[in-house]
């Protein structure tokens, strides 16, 4: 007996799905799936190819309710560039949640999970930033720094953004992209340290191994979500700050332990607050997160597979006569 499947490309998924608050309310219901604990979703599985200079994440899980299962496969190989090539690419698979058979395969060269990853910053900041935020702040200067400021600004409207990255002129490019795109106020900070402390929102979007952002920088009335640890070894936020803060909030503790913030502030002893509360459990209510508008609160986001289930079911129930059906 055959069965058709869809297989859908990057330009048709653009057509499908973009940020905006659908999709965050999206990523959103699959941070509350994960706090229910009904959830199946395996570690990720993670291959580091240094002689390429790249790397390899596959992503799952399994949402009760939902129809399908997605599987991800998201490779970064960062020499592409001076092939003329891409960094990072990739796919998503869906399987039917009740037969296990395939329905799509969606060739997004890894926009799906540049988006959902936006959005999952924007889940961040609607639960854990203040009110309002005149002034937010992005330390990076490539797609997330990008995609994650405009997903904040779709939660919390700030009125100016300040941006930071170690070359200058990447910077200068970002803050003019983000002007056009937001139509507010994008200036180049002079530093990570000034960008911090004139912002009540900041973002980090870097594949750094040492920290951008130091403890001492940190100032009543502070949101950080950070986004870019997600693999063992990476660090963007000093040890000292997760303790620090009134509220350290992480997406999954087991990945956080071992590929996020989580992992440094456990090896250098810094963490000694026992298990975290996840952002699943401060949006169903049963953590809590930030507590008044003077605290200071950290979100560590490494990316979940339930994020990836969520995002590729989402697409399959609108993609009507887009992509190639395929009967197998």
């Amino acid at each position: 007996m055959s069965h058709d499947i869809r297989i859908v490309t990057e330009a048709e998924l653009r057509d499908v799905v973009t940020l905006d608050l659908e999709t965050v309310d999206v990523i959103e219901a699959a941070f509350t799936a994960l706090a229910s604990g009904t959830v199946v979703m395996p570690p990720i599985l993670s291959m580091e190819l240094k002689e390429a200079n790249g790397e390899v994440d596959v992503k799952t899980a399994y949402i009760p309710g939902f129809d399908g299962f997605a599987i991800k496969v998201s490779p970064g190989f960062f020499d592409n560039p001076t092939l003329g090539l891409p960094s990072l690419n990739g796919l998503m698979i869906l399987f039917s949640a009740k037969t296990g058979l395939v329905q799509a395969v969606f060739l997004d060269n890894g926009y799906l999970t540049d988006v959902r990853t936006a959005a999952a910053g924007a889940v961040a900041a609607r639960h854990l930033a203040p009110e309002t935020v005149r002034t937010a702040g992005v330390i990076g200067t490539g797609v997330q720094a990008r995609l994650q400021a405009q997903a904040a600004h779709l939660v919390r409207p700030f009125e100016r953004l300040l941006v930071w990255g170690r070359d200058g002129e990447k910077a200068k490019a970002c803050a003019d992209d983000l002007r056009q795109a937001l139509g507010i106020e994008v200036q180049v900070a002079p530093d990570a340290e000034a960008l911090v402390r004139e912002s009540t929102l900041v973002v980090t979007t870097t594949a750094a191994r040492e920290p951008v952002l130091r403890a001492d920088w940190l100032h009543p009335g502070l949101h950080i979500t950070a986004m870019g640890s997600d693999q063992p070894g990476k660090n963007e936020i000093d040890p000292a700050a997760l303790f620090a803060a009134d509220a350290y909030i992480c997406d999954r503790v087991s990945q956080c332990e071992t590929s996020g913030e989580l992992e440094a502030a456990l090896a250098s002893g810094h963490w000694t607050g026992g298990r975290p509360a996840e952002l699943g459990e401060v949006i169903a209510g049963t953590s809590q997160g930030r507590i008044d508008p003077q605290a200071i609160t950290i979100c560590d986001l490494t990316g979940t597979g339930a994020q990836d289930t969520a995002i590729a079911t989402h697409v399959f129930s609108r993609l009507d006569s887009a992509g190639t059906i395929i009967e197998v």
